[in-house]
């Protein structure tokens, strides 16, 4: 396979059958465009963070509140991304493309309804709703405006994931980043326009973050929904699939909430070190902040080769292929394990460098490079374990993946860091149950995985 072909092709947008041909270019014609879409997506924080940091820290304060309030969200449209992906994915490899946008239609309409809710609670109670998250009067009175806008644009933010899963799981990977981009420019160029209120925009301070992060998200969406109902895509939705089908609904909404519970032992074990790791100071916290935000930014090639896995995963069952599925996710899985593993290397030896772009503080700078380089060491089987479990998720098994992160974070790596950390390990002892857990998953995953369950899931 020549590279820079492919990666032409994958920017253009490929119209491949992945359930035929070689699986490696497969792979690279999906992971390509899924690892810029995430990149992009990683930018919608940074840049609000970058320009309402010039406000001042009760509206740094503000950001940092409401997006922990947006927590939940992101759990309800992964959970949701996960089923729709799965969903439309089998429907593609049946070649049922009518049953792919009725998939797609009723992901939508789920996601629709959530977020009026979610919206509208967010308008009324902003106030209430950030005093409940221990904000000041100050931070109330500063960043009000800014949370009543992005939770009551929640719907932005829903079907921004569930049409961009649609995209993935059809294999147009290039238009779920395109839209990415397309929100992300309009949010960068808005949001100083909107924050210190240049040229004819209103001066809104930290409130207009908020209203430049809807806007962009909003025109995500709107593009979106252009492709869709004009036919530039593989899934094409007609008038006559836009009504609700319960069977379907019912079903999408069972695989999802396996999904929900997923992202919710995931995010919520993270919480629980971050709360572990707090109790040995500011100095310790602060190292495994800068440590972690290098990691997950680093790893996010590896997300998007994990999607790839889930889409071929899903339409090679559709298709009747279960054995060039499992093919697809063991190639994955290599091809991650070499560039974690190089990664890897490099943070092993290159830690104190690396860290020293974020921090000069003499008492952050060497706990920052032991967590890089202890989290850094469960790489290889980290890259592994990812595979496995979005391989799962595109099976529509999402069940198996649940159970594994309620095992392998709650019952082992919690524990195990607790045990860790108070015999005289201090914080590295929190830092090196994450490589363990995370290597206890790839085990199991493979383990699970090697068994094939997974080919005979019916959704």
């Amino acid at each position: 396979m020549r590279f820079w072909p492919a990666v032409r092709e994958a920017l253009a947008g490929s119209h491949r059958n992945y359930t035929e041909g070689g699986i490696s270019r497969a792979i690279t014609l999906l992971a390509i465009p899924m690892v810029l879409e995430m990149v992009m997506e990683s930018l919608f924080g940074i840049s609000d963070m970058f320009w309402v940091s010039h406000l001042g820290k009760d509206a740094v304060a503000t950001v940092a509140l409401t997006e922990s309030m947006l927590t939940l969200v992101f759990v309800v449209a992964m959970g949701l991304s996960l089923s729709t992906t799965a969903f439309v994915a089998r429907r593609i490899g049946e070649n049922d493309p009518e049953g792919a946008a009725v998939s797609a239609v009723q992901a939508i309409a789920i996601g629709s309804a959530v977020s009026v809710l979610w919206g509208a609670l967010g308008l009324v109670f902003a106030p209430d709703l950030l005093r409940l998250m221990g904000a000041t009067p100050a931070i109330v009175q500063t960043g009000q405006r800014y949370t009543a806008v992005l939770l009551g644009g929640t719907v932005t933010i829903l079907l921004l994931f569930l049409t961009n899963a649609v995209f993935r799981g059809a294999g147009d990977a290039a238009i779920a980043m395109r839209v990415l981009w397309l929100a992300n420019i309009i949010n960068i160029v808005l949001d100083p326009c909107f924050i210190f209120g240049l040229g004819p925009f209103p001066r809104l301070g930290v409130a207009g973050a908020a209203v430049a992060t809807t806007i962009g998200r909003g025109c995500g969406v709107v593009y979106q929904l252009s492709v869709l109902l004009r036919g530039r895509g593989r899934v094409v939705i007609r008038a006559p699939q836009i009504r609700i089908q319960g069977q379907v609904m019912w079903r999408l909404m069972r695989v999802s909430f396996n999904g929900m519970l997923q992202f919710l032992l995931s995010m919520g074990s993270w919480v629980a070190l971050v709360r572990m790791i707090a109790l040995f100071g500011a100095t310790a916290l602060a190292g495994y902040a800068i440590a972690i935000r290098v990691v997950v930014f680093v790893i996010l090639p590896s997300w998007g080769m994990s999607n790839a896995a889930a889409t071929l995963v899903g339409q090679n069952l559709g298709a009747g292929k279960p054995e060039r599925a499992e093919r697809s996710v063991w190639l994955a899985g290599l091809y991650n394990m070499v560039f974690l593993g190089a990664v890897a290397i490099v943070f092993l030896i290159f830690a104190p460098l690396v860290v020293r772009l974020f921090t000069n503080d003499p008492a952050v700078l060497p706990v920052a490079v032991a967590c890089l380089r202890i989290v850094s060491a469960g790489n290889v089987c980290y890259a592994y374990g990812m595979v496995m479990v979005q391989a799962f998720n595109g099976a529509g098994d999402t069940f198996t993946p649940m159970i594994i992160n309620l095992f392998c974070y709650w019952l082992f790596q919690i524990p195990l860091a607790w045990t860790l950390s108070h015999s005289g390990m201090g914080a590295n002892g929190v830092f090196l149950a994450i490589p363990i857990a995370e290597t206890g998953i790839a085990v199991v995953s493979i383990l699970v995985f090697r068994r094939g369950r997974w080919k005979r899931v019916r959704i």
